[in-house]
């Protein structure tokens, strides 16, 4: 296990992805707006959290800032691009919103999960993984979205 956990921050940031994998998961494929979504979501949204933080403190790797707390930013802002119209419900699309990024959210996390396991392979090139990784993460997931995008539309405006 010391090979995946250095210290105690990691093993929180490694317990808050799997928990943000797992709920994150459940979300996606459950119906939407029911009193078990909020729930599960704000389980999403407070291991997310957790997540993000700790990757701002995890400095090993590069010995200061890299591409992971480049990705930790844009994780933080599509949790925030989902969170804030959901919490203040506006604009009155606030729905296509929360869905769309969230979605995103996820999906990054997808990505970033693919990623850690690839560049993990031994004398695989770091870079190159990561790129792999995160690109056929977002390359099938967004495609997905937007060959679905206006169902879900016509979906949540009801």
């Amino acid at each position: 296990m010391e090979n995946i956990v250095y210290d105690w921050i990691g093993g929180l940031h490694l317990i808050a992805s799997i928990v943000a994998l797992i709920t994150g998961t459940l979300i996606l494929a459950m119906a939407k707006g029911s009193e078990i979504h909020k729930k599960i979501g704000y389980i999403y949204v407070s291991a997310m959290l957790i997540v993000v933080a700790t990757a701002f403190m995890i400095y090993r790797l590069f010995g200061g800032s890299g591409i992971f707390h480049w990705a930790a930013v844009v994780s933080g802002a599509t949790l925030a691009g989902g969170m804030i119209p959901a919490l203040l419900r506006t604009p009155d699309d606030w729905v296509i919103l929360h869905f769309s990024f969230m979605y995103w959210s996820v999906l990054g996390l997808y990505a970033a999960f693919i990623s850690e396991i690839l560049v993990r392979v031994p004398e695989s090139p770091f870079l190159e993984m990561v790129g792999f990784g995160t690109g056929g993460i977002m390359l099938v997931g967004g495609g997905w979205f937007y060959y679905r995008k206006d169902y879900w539309e016509a979906e949540f405006s009801n």
